[in-house]
């Protein structure tokens, strides 16, 4: 089954440890093959990733709070490119 528009997020305060190590997992789990598991706390979802993926890195500084988001988004047509920029990067 294959669903066309669905969203989860999932907030939480971990470690920097466990930042870490979720990071580090995801990562692996790109780099070895077409498919990522993701634990969603409780839930899991396996995510199968195209080979060309479109990345962009954003840091937020707004006072005394910094936010780092990495986004990899990529086109789930037959041709697997990646999807061209929704969004334009913000200041500047």
């Amino acid at each position: 089954m294959f669903v066309s528009d669905l969203e989860l997020e999932r907030k939480e305060s971990v470690s920097r440890a466990e930042a870490a190590k979720r990071l580090a997992a995801f990562a692996d789990a790109l780099a070895s093959g077409g498919h990522v598991e993701l634990d969603l706390g409780g839930t899991s979802v396996s995510i199968r990733v195209a080979e060309n993926v479109r990345t962009e890195f954003e840091v937020e500084v707004d006072g005394d709070e910094i936010e780092v988001e990495i986004e990899l988004s990529w086109s789930t047509s037959p041709s697997g490119g990646a999807p061209p920029s929704r969004r334009q990067h913000r200041g500047g």
